[in-house]
C-alpha cells in the first residue's frame, strides 16, 4: 500500500504554492531553462532539420549594405532581411527614441521577390516611422557593441584569434534594442502565426530572426577584416563563434506584459513548476548525481567568468558562487536515497538565497528532458478572460478571500503603498513609472496594478452583498458595471495557479527588474546585467550552436542543446583548450 501511494505522488508530483512562487522577488531570480524559448527553439530546428543559408550578400567595404538569409523548414520558407548602414557616435543610443541603428532587420514570410525587397529597403531601416510590410513577422534593430566589434575586426584581419577577454567582457558583437511581432507597425499580426507549425512557440519567430542576426554579426566581421587585409585575414576561431552571442537591451516597454497576460504566464509558470515537480519525484541515480554535479561546477564557472557592470548583480553572482561551493560537497557526500532531489532543495530553500535556489531548480529540470521536453508544448494559450455572471455573490467573496488574501492584505493608504503609477509616453507609447503627486501623467496611468483594483472591487461587492445577500454577481455588475473587468479576471485568474503576481506595482520598494527578469527568463537570456532601476542588458543564445553544425543535421540530439552557461574558450591565439570548453569534456 505505502509502496502504491509513492509511486501515485511519482506521477503526479506536488507543485509548488502559489504565493511562494508567484511572489515578485522570487520571480525576479528566475533564470532561463531548458523550456525557456530559445532552448526550445534550437531543439526544434535540430529535430526538424531546418537549414539556414546565406542567399545573398551585398556589403561593401565599409560594412554597410544588405544581407538575406533563408530558413527553410519542413513546413516553409523565410527571410531574414538585414540593412547595416552607417551611423555616427551619436546617433548610436538604445534608448527607446532612437531614429538610427547600425543594423535593422525582419522575418520575413515566404520569398523575397525585387518588389518586395524595395518596399523592405524604404521602411525596415525606418523602423516605426515606416509603412511596414504585412508578410513581415518580426521587425528588429540593433547596434553594434563598439568596445568588441573593432577589436574583432583588427584582430582577425591581423591573422590572430580575438582576445577571449573581449567576449567574456560583453558577449556579443551586436544587441538588440526591441524584437517586435504580432501586429507591430503593420507587420504580421499574432493570427498569422495561429496553426503555424514553425512558429507554434511563443516569440520562436522574434528568437529565430535574433539567433540569425548572430551569423550576421559574424559574417560582417570577417567581411570586414578581409577587406582591411585580404592577405592576412583569418576567419573566426568556431570555439569563439559559438561562445557569442547577440546582446539585447530592454526597459520598461517590456514589464506590462506579465499583468496584460496572466493566461499565458499562468501556462509559462506552471510548465515551469511541472518540470521542477516531476524532476524532484524522480529517483535519482549515481549517473545523474553526477550530471547535477557537472551542471554545478558549470554554472559556478560560467557566473564566475561573467561580466556584469552593476554591482548588486554582480554581488548576487558572486553569493550564488559561493553558494554553489556549499552544494557540490553536501551532492558529492549524502547517501543517494530516492527522496535525495527533495532533500537537496529542502536544505536549499532553508539555507540559501532565493538565487541559488532557483538556479539549482533549474539545473534539476535539466537532468530529465525525456520527461520535460514534452511541456514545451503546453506554453501557449488563446486568452480569454470569462464572465461567470450567475455566480452566487458571496460565493465570489469567498474566492476573493482565499485567492486573492495578497492584495486585500494591503493598505493602499498608506503613502510607501501608492508611491509610484505607471504611464504611457505621448512621444514613443512606451510604459513609463512615475511618482504619484510629483511627475506628470498622473492622469493617463495605466492599471497594471492588480491589487489596488482588486480591493476595490471586493469593498464594493461586500457593502452590496449586504444589501442584497442572495445577489449574483450579475446584479452586482448591472448596479456597478465599472467593476466588470476586475470581476472577469479574478473569476478567470481564480482557476489557475500561477497567473497572478503577487505583489504591489505601486509600492515604493518595488523593483521594475524583477518583472523584466521573469519575463526574460522565458525568453531564454542570461547575463542579467540591470543599467539603474529601468533598463537591463541581456545575451541571448551565447554558446548555442551554430548556423554550419545546423545545417550538418546533428545526430546527437542531447549534445547538440547542452549548450546553456557557455564557458570561455581557454586561450584564443593558440587554440589550445578549444575542443575541451566547447564539448564541455571537464564538465559533463
Amino acid at each position: 500500500m505505502i509502496d502504491a501511494v509513492l509511486q501515485a505522488a511519482r506521477v503526479a508530483p506536488a507543485l509548488r504554492p502559489q504565493g511562494l512562487v508567484m511572489d515578485l522577488e522570487r520571480l525576479g531570480t528566475l533564470v532561463p531553462s531548458r523550456l525557456s524559448f530559445a532552448r526550445s527553439l534550437i531543439r526544434q530546428m535540430a529535430r526538424q532539420r531546418w537549414q539556414i543559408t546565406q542567399e545573398y550578400f551585398a556589403l561593401d567595404e565599409g560594412g554597410y549594405g544588405e544581407v538575406i538569409y533563408r530558413v527553410q523548414t519542413p513546413h516553409g520558407r523565410y527571410h531574414v532581411v538585414i540593412f547595416s548602414q552607417h551611423i555616427t557616435d551619436e546617433q548610436r543610443t538604445d534608448r527607446v527614441i532612437a531614429n538610427a541603428w547600425d543594423v535593422t532587420f525582419g522575418l520575413v514570410e515566404g520569398d523575397v521577390e525585387d518588389s518586395l525587397f524595395t518596399a523592405l529597403a524604404e521602411n525596415v531601416p525606418l523602423q516605426e516611422a515606416g509603412r511596414q510590410h504585412p508578410r513581415l513577422l518580426v521587425i528588429s534593430r540593433a547596434n553594434k557593441s563598439l568596445r568588441n566589434f573593432e577589436v574583432f575586426v583588427q584582430s582577425l584581419a591581423s591573422g590572430e584569434q580575438p582576445p577571449v577577454e573581449a567576449i567574456r567582457e560583453v558577449g556579443y558583437l551586436y544587441r538588440t534594442t526591441a524584437v517586435y511581432g504580432n501586429g507591430k507597425f503593420g507587420i504580421a499580426d499574432y493570427g498569422r502565426l495561429q496553426g503555424n507549425p514553425d512558429f507554434r512557440y511563443p516569440f520562436s519567430a522574434q528568437m529565430t530572426a535574433v539567433y540569425v542576426l548572430r551569423q550576421f554579426s559574424i559574417d560582417q566581421a570577417e567581411h570586414l577584416a578581409r577587406v582591411a587585409a585580404p592577405e592576412t585575414a583569418v576567419p573566426l576561431a568556431n570555439e569563439l563563434r559559438r561562445y557569442l552571442g547577440i546582446g539585447n537591451s530592454t526597459g520598461l516597454g517590456m514589464a506590462p506584459f506579465l499583468i496584460r497576460h496572466p493566461q499565458l504566464i499562468n501556462q509559462w509558470i506552471h510548465a515551469r513548476e511541472q518540470a521542477l515537480a516531476t524532476a524532484k519525484a524522480q529517483i535519482p541515480s549515481e549517473l545523474s548525481r553526477e550530471r547535477l554535479l557537472s551542471l554545478c561546477l558549470r554554472a559556478q564557472r560560467y557566473l564566475d567568468e561573467t561580466s556584469v557592470e552593476n554591482t548588486t548583480q554582480a554581488e548576487r553572482n558572486a553569493t550564488v558562487v559561493a553558494e554553489l561551493t556549499d552544494i557540490i560537497p553536501w551532492l558529492e557526500q549524502i547517501a543517494l536515497h530516492e527522496t535525495l532531489w527533495q532533500q537537496l532543495t529542502d536544505w536549499s530553500e532553508a539555507a540559501q538565497t532565493t538565487d541559488t535556489q532557483e538556479l539549482l531548480n533549474t539545473l534539476l529540470i535539466e537532468l530529465y528532458p525525456e520527461s520535460v521536453d514534452m511541456l514545451e508544448d503546453a506554453m501557449a494559450v488563446e486568452e480569454k478572460l470569462e464572465l461567470i455572471p450567475d455566480m452566487p455573490l458571496v460565493q465570489l467573496k469567498q474566492v476573493i478571500e482565499t485567492q486573492f488574501d495578497w492584495a486585500l492584505s494591503e493598505d493602499f493608504e498608506a503613502p510607501e503603498a501608492k508611491h509610484w503609477f505607471w504611464y504611457q509616453s505621448v512621444e514613443k507609447e512606451e510604459p513609463r513609472l512615475g511618482v504619484r503627486g510629483v511627475d506628470p501623467g498622473e492622469s493617463k496611468e495605466l492599471p497594471l496594478a492588480i491589487a489596488p483594483r482588486v480591493q476595490r472591487s471586493y469593498a464594493a461587492l461586500a457593502e452590496f452583498l449586504q444589501a442584497n445577500p442572495k445577489a449574483l454577481t450579475i446584479d452586482f455588475l448591472l448596479a456597478q458595471p465599472k467593476h466588470m473587468e476586475s470581476i472577469r479576471r479574478i473569476q478567470t485568474m481564480a482557476t489557475t495557479a500561477y497567473g497572478e503576481i503577487q505583489g504591489n506595482l505601486w509600492h515604493r520598494d518595488m523593483k521594475p527588474m524583477h518583472l523584466l527578469r521573469a519575463k526574460l527568463s522565458f525568453l531564454g537570456a542570461n547575463r542579467f546585467d540591470p543599467r539603474g532601476d529601468r533598463w537591463v542588458r541581456v545575451t541571448f543564445f551565447q554558446g548555442a550552436p551554430l548556423i554550419d553544425e545546423l545545417n550538418g543535421e546533428p545526430t546527437d540530439l542531447f549534445a547538440f542543446d547542452d549548450w546553456s552557461y557557455a564557458l570561455a574558450p581557454t586561450d584564443s591565439k593558440t587554440g589550445e583548450g578549444f575542443d575541451a570548453v566547447e564539448n564541455h569534456e571537464s564538465f559533463v
